[in-house]
């Protein structure tokens, strides 16, 4: 009897599980694959065009492989699947204070699983220019899994980056607004680098997991020198940890924290400078950012948070755009017309896209002509913290030049001579300023011959790839880059947006 019972189990479960296979089958290979990870915040690995070079190769059906994989059905659905089921199994540091480390992938970094912190060996050309291996973690931001710390539960749940670099890791920073002031000697330098959120919000009790971020900033600022002028922004935000400074589901820090590093930029650089109440509050509700992606944590997903964002009221101000056109490699291959359009771009409520609300993309050069009165132009160069700065300068500049550190095709000293700059401020989180390849594009910047091809035509709707886009899977990017939806634009003057809080 017990024989005939095994073998019926045995029968129904070889069913169930063929069943299942069938099933995977059948939706693998015949419904629509996907095109678009909103999860991933990036477009999908597309059919590979056939060659018989790339076939001889190999190229051609490793491609067709990694198209396979890449763009399997209910992408984002199995996925999220996965995090819930993991997110029920996993093990946490401490019951109170709910920490969760995200572990690297052994198979994308070759490491131990077990060691959410490695970094891989430094290159040469980081060897020459003085980089220890730690500060190395600074650049290795393609943080998929690996160094994300998942504090609290329900709606406090707060994903952060770990920091790796070491105390001398920034000091390339501080030489290049020393090479800019040298280059540029009756324009007034700045030199600022934001940190992020793990310095003020990281439980003691896994410090560990993080370098501090106090010593390299100061470092780089006291090696400031020829009149490049500190804006050390550590301590003012510090001051004001208790706000909400830094988002708690992305990468970023929110406008209010952009706004007291603006007001320490404003104090230094002697311009005038007014509060809050100078500007109009705008919410986008239930907004959930680049963490969920980065840390493949379902709990980042379910406790979504208030984007809260301000625009200027009382000062008149235009602003105009030349888009850059990049590759897959976001190689920068062309650059469109200038056309006018709004500094402040509308996100409906649940868009994951609201830190585009600044200028709507990074890919691009800005220049926003405003009411001040002030004779000065100011030059923000900066990666996408710094976006949330310019909206805070229209009461103190007659000109905000907003330039991106990866994208920017002209020649500088040109540029700078040409449109009368009188400041320049060097604004990026403390991961680019710890990069010695920022320090190496802002140099080539003084001498590159600024002649690029253009696109036919161009429309602004052509500006959806954001600075937070992502390239192909298997190429490691920046956390700064992922991609967001198009925004539509908002006036600001017309257009009444809720100013509810929950």
């Amino acid at each position: 009897m017990n024989k005939e019972l095994n073998t019926v189990a045995s029968a129904i479960y070889i069913a169930i599980v063929g069943l299942v296979f069938v099933a995977f089958v059948v939706v693998f290979v015949t419904f629509p694959r996907s095109t678009y990870s909103e999860l991933e915040k990036r477009d999908l690995a597309t059919f590979p065009e056939f060659t018989t070079e790339k076939l001889f190769k190999g190229e051609f059906t490793d491609s067709v492989s990694k198209w396979f994989s890449d763009s399997e059905p209910f992408r984002d659905e199995l996925m999220t699947l996965s995090m819930n089921v993991k997110d029920k199994i996993r093990l946490t540091v401490d019951e109170e204070e709910q920490i969760t480390f995200i572990a690297a992938d052994p198979a994308e970094n070759n490491a131990d699983a077990s060691n959410a912190s490695a970094t891989p060996e430094p290159t040469e050309e980081e060897r020459a220019a003085g980089i220890e291996p730690e500060e190395l973690a600074a650049d290795n931001a393609r943080i998929a899994h690996a160094g994300i710390v998942v504090v609290g539960t329900g709606d406090k749940v707060r994903a952060m980056m770990a920091f790796g670099g070491g105390p001398n890791s920034c000091l390339s920073y501080a030489e290049l607004a020393n090479k800019y002031k040298e280059t540029f000697p009756d324009v007034n330098v700045y030199s600022m680098i934001v940190p992020i959120s793990i310095e003020y919000y990281c439980p003691e009790k896994v410090r560990k997991a993080t370098k501090p971020q106090q010593a390299p900033i100061e470092n780089a600022m006291n090696h400031l020198s020829g009149g490049a002028k500190a804006v050390n922004v550590y301590w003012t935000l510090k001051e004001h940890s208790l706000e909400d400074i830094y988002l708690r589901t992305d990468h970023h820090w929110t406008p209010l924290g952009a706004f007291y590093a603006a007001q320490k930029f404003a104090q230094v650089a002697g311009v005038p400078f007014p509060g809050l109440d100078s500007y109009e509050k705008h919410v986008i509700h239930r907004y959930v950012g680049s963490m969920y992606g980065y840390s493949k944590d379902i709990a980042v997903k379910n406790s979504p948070e208030d984007f809260i964002y301000y625009t200027p009221v009382g000062v008149n101000y235009e602003t105009t755009y030349v888009n850059y056109t990049v590759d897959r490699n976001y190689h920068v291959t062309g650059e469109g017309r200038p056309y006018s359009g709004p500094y402040f771009y509308k996100f409906s409520d649940g868009s994951g896209g609201a830190y585009c609300t600044f200028m709507g993309s990074d890919q691009k050069l800005t220049v926003v002509r405003t009411s001040a009165g002030t004779g000065r132009r100011l030059m923000i160069i900066k990666d996408s913290f710094g976006n949330a700065l310019p909206g805070y300068m229209f009461f103190s500049f007659d000109e905000v030049h907003v330039v991106d550190m990866r994208y920017f095709k002209k020649n500088m000293t040109e540029y700078v001579r040409n449109h009368g700059i009188t400041d320049i401020l060097f604004a990026n989180n403390i991961f680019n300023a710890a990069s010695r390849g920022t320090y190496n594009k802002c140099v080539k910047f003084l001498t590159q011959n600024g002649t690029m091809d253009r696109p036919t035509e161009e429309h602004p709707a052509d500006s959806a790839k954001h600075e937070d886009a992502a390239p192909a899977a298997e190429s490691p990017v920046p956390v700064t880059e992922q991609p967001t939806p198009t925004p539509t634009p908002i006036e600001t003057e017309q257009e009444e947006i809720p100013e509810v809080i929950e």
